[in-house]
């Protein structure tokens, strides 16, 4: 008899282990793509009054990762080109620090649990950043916070209100090993609110930072504070056509004018504001985008080294870090994009910017054309 049970139980045993991991491999999604990106820049001016020298690039990035999803709750990771202390940019340059084609820096980007019951949620660890905004200029989108975040949703029976949102969160830039207010951190507040079937959207929101230094990667002078007021709308102008407003304004609430580390011309600038145009979507085969923006940033209206760094070759190489420094400036923004099938997409971006204050003698400048080719695979 015992002979007979150990025998079934060799044969059961293979056949449970089989059923788990079938369960495990059916709640596990898998993702990656692949860019590749050519790119040229021109008439970028230093604030010695030099220019830079025009510069083509050929450019690439790879990503890949692993989700688990459960009844009330999903988890997983992802890995990515780019190097470690370039947060802004996952793009690596054909040629650039990897010659004789030598091995490729990759990192984790994302590593996340992410829980749901029904109109309320939470996200811990590291993960996509929480707020809604229209674009890069404030929070680029490959710069991923760590930290919690909590959103509650509330549904309304009315003809002019659709939805409210409401969302809150703490995130760490730079631990301190010390108590939790001496860390380089910041807090985001927003409620999220949309009206007459999704046609208008707006997204107030309150950020502060603290303790943030004023060049990254270890490198600062000094560390300054900011509370922004964000407003942030989306408009969709014609019923029966994908054309959309999109308007965005920013303050910092910071008082400047008795900080003697920052220069007397930057301390009152608080300020910023975006207008957007966007016609079409990319979201059928043969699908068209068509994008304008106008973005006007001073000094402090958002942290430079976390927003994108797409628009202009600025950046705080000469202060030892690889970061982007992209407020303090005035340009625009063409798009043109076109879904080539259901897993490639062409995109075009032309800029043209100029700074708003000189550090030196001159205003720093910028013209730069992109060509994109991302598939998802």
């Amino acid at each position: 008899m015992k002979k007979i049970s150990l025998t079934v139980l060799c044969i059961l045993m293979p056949v449970a282990l089989f059923a788990q991991l079938d369960s495990l491999i059916s709640k596990l999604s898998f993702e990656s793509d692949f860019r590749f990106r050519i790119e040229q820049d021109w008439n970028s001016k230093k604030s010695d009054g030099s220019y830079r020298d025009d510069r083509t690039r050929f450019r690439y990035r790879l990503r890949a990762g692993v989700n688990y999803a459960n009844k009330w709750y999903n988890t997983g990771f992802r890995i990515r080109t780019g190097e470690p202390n370039k947060q802004q940019d996952p793009q690596l340059t054909l040629g650039e620090g990897f010659k004789e084609f030598g091995t490729l820096p990759i990192g984790l980007e994302k590593l996340y649990f992410v829980g749901k019951w029904s109109t309320f949620g939470f996200s811990l660890g590291k993960n996509t950043f929480p707020f809604e905004k229209n674009n890069e200029l404030f929070w680029s989108d490959n710069v991923y916070p760590e930290g919690v975040s909590i959103d509650k949703s509330f549904s309304l029976e009315s003809n002019i209100i659709d939805a409210v949102n409401f969302k809150a969160g703490h995130f760490i830039m730079s631990a301190s090993g010390a108590s939790l207010n001496q860390d380089a951190y910041f807090q985001g507040f927003q409620s999220h609110i949309s009206f007459l079937k999704n046609r208008f959207e707006i997204f107030p929101s309150l950020y502060l930072f603290k303790n943030i230094p004023n060049i990254p990667d270890g490198n600062e002078n000094y560390e300054i504070d900011y509370s922004i007021f964000h407003i942030g709308t989306r408009l969709q102008l014609l019923q029966r056509a994908p054309l959309k407003m999109e308007v965005d304004y920013y303050n910092n609430l910071q008082d400047y004018s008795t900080n003697d580390s920052i220069p007397n011309n930057l301390k009152d600038q608080n300020t910023g504001f975006v207008l957007g145009l966007k016609y079409g979507n990319l979201k059928e085969k043969g699908n068209w985008l068509l994008e304008a923006s106008y973005a006007k940033l001073q000094q402090y209206s958002a942290v430079d080294f976390m927003a994108q760094n797409d628009w202009a070759r600025w950046d705080y190489s000469a202060s030892g870090s690889p970061d982007g420094r992209l407020t303090n400036l005035k340009g625009i923004e063409l798009v043109i994009g076109f879904k080539v099938d259901k897993k490639a997409i062409l995109k075009m971006k032309y800029y043209l910017v100029e700074q708003l204050v000189p550090y030196g003698i001159s205003k720093e400048t910028g013209s730069r054309i992109r060509l994109d080719l991302d598939v998802q695979l």
